[in-house]
């Protein structure tokens, strides 16, 4: 497991935010923040659960999502986003996200 990103959410869309359709949110791209910060502004009509929408939460990259997930608390099902899987769990009081690169 290797740490990618702490996210933090955002009132505002911000000029340079990307948007991921399947999940409704707009992002930062926190490679290019110093601090690995990706900001977060969720569309109104956004699926995801409101601990995901309104708490920071810590992201790793993971070899095997499906591994990473056993006998967590699931916030978000892993999800496909073109070869990219992506999972949100909550561990320790604290959402966590699990994302496992194409391969």
């Amino acid at each position: 497991m290797k740490y990618m990103h702490t996210g933090m959410i955002v009132d505002e869309k911000l000029p340079d935010m990307m948007y991921v359709e399947p999940l409704k949110v707009w992002v930062t791209d926190a490679s290019k923040d110093p601090y690995a910060i990706e900001l977060l502004y969720f569309e109104v009509d956004s699926r995801m659960p409101a601990a995901i929408q309104e708490q920071t939460h810590v992201a790793y990259e993971v070899e095997d999502i499906e591994a990473a997930v056993a006998g967590k608390t699931m916030l978000w099902d892993i999800t496909d986003l073109g070869g990219n899987k992506l999972a949100f769990i909550y561990d320790h009081d604290t959402v966590v996200e699990l994302f496992q690169p194409a391969k």
